[in-house]
């Protein structure tokens, strides 16, 4: 198989602050981590690209680039909510995030790679059609998932979401929209206290109480995401690969390790071979503690890989 990495240096120029746990310090761990181990160099690596205008109104509403815009500050910092502020340079980091999405999808499509990981942050699954929130302004994996549905050929997609926060922007954009399949697990009750009790065929929630361990967390993906994507069928799977539902993980309460990632992954590279003809798009989204997230996206990529 052929795994594209899409990344950029200018991803780190996106900074709220030394103390904000969204950190560029993120992203150089994984790369760390992939150099160390010599995984580098069995991937294709590509830099991201900027997303443009058009292909974020995919996703969202027509004037949210622009209000993001009007709020990004010359200097300094400033807060678009309690959780998510922007720099002079976060804009810019966040279409290279978007961008990248677009650049998988489009290599996938054609041909180039078997799949793809985008290695990127600011993270998008948290915004909303209108809205920035949760460290996120674009909701990149969505921008990916509406980009695929311009091909003739894909009629139906499914975004797996196993961040350990619910993917309240991921389930706003794409509530009324019955071709796109989103399933996610995420502890409950927790941030962000948004759909997580949405009502929709298309939307599966899979709430997990603090706590929950390995065998909880695969026995509720195989009870739930399984027969859903075996109805589905999708043309193509995209994944929201957040990394804190990590035992070591400081944002949260769940007790999963690399083997858990090691294992989803596989699971949805499965039903990718048997209704997708392999087709996978993953984009990063939280994992706090680096060394963690490193390992972490190390096994995801192993397995993306064919290891």
């Amino acid at each position: 198989m052929t795994t594209t990495l899409i990344s950029h240096d200018d991803c780190g120029l996106h900074n709220m602050g030394p103390e904000h746990p969204e950190s560029p310090i993120r992203l150089m761990a994984i790369h760390k981590v992939l150099e160390k181990t010599g995984l580098i160099s069995h991937l294709d690596r590509m830099q991201s690209v900027h997303v443009t205008s058009d292909q974020i109104a995919l996703a969202h509403a027509c004037l949210h680039e622009k209000r993001l815009l009007m709020k990004q500050p010359k200097e300094g910092v400033i807060y678009a909510d309690e959780d998510t502020a922007l720099c002079p340079q976060s804009l810019h980091a966040a279409s290279l995030a978007a961008g990248s999405a677009i650049l998988a999808t489009n290599r996938v499509l054609a041909g180039k790679s078997t799949n793809a990981f985008c290695a990127v942050r600011p993270p998008g699954h948290h915004a909303e059609h209108n809205t920035p929130m949760g460290f996120c302004f674009y909701n990149n994996v969505a921008i990916g998932a509406m980009q695929a549905l311009q091909n003739d050929n894909i009629h139906r997609v499914a975004i797996l979401d196993f961040d350990v926060h619910h993917c309240n922007g991921t389930v706003d954009i794409f509530k009324d929209k019955p071709e796109v399949l989103v399933c996610s697990t995420f502890q409950h009750p927790f941030y962000p206290e948004r759909y997580a009790d949405i009502q929709r065929d298309n939307i599966l929630n899979c709430p997990m109480p603090a706590h929950s361990d390995s065998l909880f967390f695969r026995n509720l993906v195989e009870k739930n995401w399984l027969p859903a994507l075996q109805a589905h069928k999708p043309d193509m799977i995209f994944i929201s690969a957040g990394f804190d539902a990590h035992h070591e993980d400081p944002m949260a309460d769940i007790n999963l390790d690399e083997e858990d990632y090691r294992w989803v992954t596989k699971l949805i590279l499965d039903v990718a071979r048997t209704y997708s003809q392999g087709r996978v798009v993953s984009v990063l989204e939280g994992g706090y503690n680096p060394v963690a997230l490193a390992f972490s996206v190390e096994a995801h990529l192993e397995t993306l890989l064919g290891y």
